[in-house]
């Protein structure tokens, strides 16, 4: 590691001199709220040289003859300001702008932001979400929450209301890696899958990678889902309290030192959730059945930030995270919580934005049942990394490390009364380096490389990423992505599992069962990404994205659901398969997404058709798991009912073709044969036991749900004073979509069926 620190600070100070040309570099704030302001064009009058600001409002101009110009900084919905600088040669001259918003014009803006997005990155299979995006959706209680809109992005499937979990273009959740701030997330859905721990009104954006991600990301072979929070208003206080059916929230933020222009500024936000579904269900909802929703949570998250007036700037946050549920006959719960630190710095007389951020993270899992063992899990976690990235105008070269160290402590039961168990100490280390480089004016590369290196397994995987965009005209753009990907984090979670409430994890293990008949070199879950596509820009406010993509899953790790017999020497005859804790397994998925949003003034519309094909292979048979859904159909409109934005309509409708489950052939008495062979079978009494069909060859009914929510904005005469109000139902029509079926009792067990509520909020 002393080795790659070294190879990456001097390629820092190669890279920052020359003796003949100048560099001008800074920062772009909004003047108004000290936010950085990304995707800006900056070019120099004179010459027409010119980039466009990065995602975190850096810009540099290269190689710039000495001399007097006139800078300009150019970005609709914000006033063009123009200003005189001298570069000398051999000086690097720092110079942050601060661009002041016009009036009514943020419709422009937005098209600028996401036009100059598309044209200046490859951005393939990357949704960026954004705080105004999900108010677009009818929300449960009215409150806007990132679950729901995860659940509506390209190739994504939900597997339930209660208790579901979110899959990623054939990938199954423990192959998603979730971020806040740079802090990894080991659970960021409530139990009852209506909910996440975040909250929507402190994300500032939570980018989707579903596939084919870049080598800044690693330790998950399937997709990315990268969380980054507000800092705070810097220029005044405000907060927020709102009370809906299930919970209630609050929120406070404001300026710890007011941000001024060239000195920049320090503040804090302040969020808690806390939910009463668990009490108010029983009275709202008594249709619901005997254990009407028995589901309670809370969320806490806080962060302080500090910014210089050179750019540099510094961030201490924390979280926890509380989740219950209590059914008759199950009870479990879970607590997250962490304490992390992020900072930005661009050193005197260097081109390279330096970025690092340190956090550590504990996740606990406990659940009991009546007629079983308990279940538990312990993750602790500690990260440190940091990022250096390189522009020369377009032009980005990043790279960076970083240390991973995970503790896992683990004990579960199965089906078969068979102990598994896990106490790890894992570190990982890794380093990456990421191209991106125009190549004349059509054509965009991303080569890259990850080395990803699993100390405690001692397992090296060097992992090769490319990304790429062609500029085929002014509105259509042809895109490509590849990758190798690597992990060793396990979950409890099995693929073949349908209702699964406790989500553990384990690292990988250092012997397999060897059912696949293959040798098996490595500990770790592999796979290999390929995706291309074409996006559209049909005319200024509509686009259309097409997404082809393949997942090569070449080694899988789950527990072993056939262990019967304990990995002894007693047993040492019986097959592997009997009696490790776990098994190798494969698989393929493959797909392709289809697009299309509309956007103009009043009128918001997204709709996603997803074709999903995903396949496993465990050695013994080729099956479908039960997230494979084929056709998956998503339609989101939003509306200002009125001139001044006081009323607004929001809907989705969701279709999705059925999910693939186990069949009953038939019932038996199943004895246990206690006494041997002297057992009397004439009386003894057996459990009920039952005759299961190859898996998942059945298909469950197709679901579909339509959401609907109105709300109404009142201003007070005080300024920035608010009152919403908000009424949603879920399930307008109440389709009784099928989440499972009870062999046992012969019982249908079905989603959420109508769930109407209100709310309201005062913003202050």
């Amino acid at each position: 590691m002393q080795k790659f620190l070294s190879v990456f600070f001097l390629i820092s100070i190669i890279t920052s001199v020359s003796a003949q040309t100048s560099d001008l570099k800074g920062f772009i704030y909004n003047k108004k709220s000290g936010e950085n302001l990304g995707y800006v064009n900056i070019y120099l009058k004179e010459t027409g040289q010119g980039t466009v600001s990065s995602e975190e409002g850096f810009y540099t101009l290269s190689k710039v003859k000495p001399g007097t110009y006139t800078l300009v900084a150019d970005y609709l919905g914000f006033v063009t300001i123009e200003m005189k600088v001298e570069l000398r040669a051999g000086n690097i001259l720092r110079q942050n702008l601060y661009l002041t918003e016009k009036d009514n014009t943020i419709e422009e803006f937005k098209v600028s932001a996401r036009r100059n997005n598309q044209l200046n990155t490859v951005n393939i299979s990357r949704v960026q979400i954004t705080k105004k995006q999900l108010n677009k959706l009818p929300s449960i209680g009215g409150e806007a929450d990132l679950i729901q809109y995860l659940q509506i992005v390209p190739g994504a499937v939900f597997s339930g209301d209660q208790g579901g979990q979110l899959y990623l273009r054939g990938g199954s959740p423990i192959m998603n890696k979730v971020l806040l701030d740079g802090m990894t997330i080991y659970n960021p859905f409530h139990s009852i899958g209506l909910f996440s721990v975040f909250d929507a009104d402190i994300i500032k954006s939570a980018d989707v990678y579903s596939a084919g991600f870049g080598s800044e990301y690693g330790g998950r072979i399937s997709a990315i889902v990268d969380v980054k929070t507000e800092d705070g208003s810097k220029n005044k206080s405000s907060g927020k309290l709102s009370f809906n059916p299930f919970g209630a929230k609050a929120l406070v933020e404001g300026p710890l030192r007011e941000f001024e222009v060239g000195k920049g500024g320090s503040s804090y936000v302040l969020s808690y959730k806390n939910s009463y579904l668990d009490k108010s269900s029983q009275i709202i909802f008594p249709y619901l059945g005997e254990n009407k929703l028995p589901y309670s949570f809370s969320d806490l998250y806080g962060k302080l930030s500090f910014s210089s007036g050179t750019g540099s700037s510094f961030k201490l946050f924390g979280f926890n995270f509380q989740d219950n549920v209590n059914f008759t006959e199950t009870s479990f719960d879970w607590n997250s919580s962490g304490l992390g630190a992020n900072f930005l710095v661009l050193p005197a007389g260097s081109k390279v934005l330096v970025e690092g951020v340190a956090a550590y993270s504990n996740y606990k899992i406990k659940q009991e049942e009546s007629d079983s063992k308990p279940r538990y899990s312990d993750i602790s976690n500690f990260n440190i990394g940091m990022n250096f990235s390189y522009f020369k105008n377009k032009d980005e070269i990043k790279y960076g490390f970083e240390i991973n160290t995970f503790k896992t402590n683990f004990e579960l039961f199965n089906s078969s009364n068979r102990k598994i168990e896990q106490v790890e100490n894992n570190t990982e280390l890794n380093a990456y380096f990421n191209y991106r480089k125009f190549i004349g004016k059509r054509l965009i590369i991303e080569p890259g490389f990850r080395f990803q290196y699993y100390a405690s397994l001692l397992n090296f995987s060097p992992e090769p990423r490319f990304r790429a965009k062609f500029i085929i005209s002014k509105t259509l753009r042809a895109k490509l992505a590849g990758g190798i990907y690597s992990q060793n984090l396990l979950s409890s979670v099995n693929d073949l599992d349908v209702v699964n409430l406790f989500y553990g994890f384990l690292s990988s293990p250092e012997g397999f069962s060897n059912s696949l008949e293959q040798d098996v070199n490595n500990n770790l879950q592999k796979s290999l990404h390929g995706v291309g596509g074409f996006e559209w820009d049909l005319g200024k406010h509509s686009d259309l994205n097409l997404e082809a993509y393949i997942k090569d899953f070449g080694q899988l790790i789950n527990i072993n659901r056939n262990k019967i017999y304990d990995d002894n020497g007693k047993n040492a005859g019986k097959l592997d398969m009997l009696k490790k804790d776990f098994v190798i397994e494969n698989g393929k998925a493959y797909g392709f997404d289809l697009t299309y949003l509309f956007e103009k003034n009043r009128f918001y519309f997204w709709s996603v058709y997803s074709y999903n094909n995903v396949i496993r292979n465990d050695g013994i048979e080729k099956y479908r798991p039960h997230f494979d859904r084929r056709h998956n159909i998503n339609l989101v409109m939003s509306i200002y009912l009125d001139k001044n934005k006081t009323w607004e309509f929001n809907s989705r409708w969701n279709f999705g073709s059925g999910f693939p489950f186990t069949q009953t052939q038939g019932f038996f008495e199943n004895i246990t044969f206690q006494d041997g062979l002297s057992t009397d079978v004439s009386r003894a009494n057996g459990d009920l036991g039952i005759v299961y069909a190859a898996v998942n060859k059945g298909r469950l009914p197709d679901y579909h749900r339509l959401d609907l929510s109105l709300k109404k904005t009142l201003k007070s005469n005080e300024k920035n004073r608010k009152f919403v109000g908000s009424a949603s139902i879920v399930n307008v029509y109440n389709r009784a979509n099928i989440f499972y079926f009870d062999r046992i009792s012969f019982e249908r067990i079905n989603q959420l069926p109508v769930l109407p509520s209100i709310s309201v909020s005062y913003e202050f």
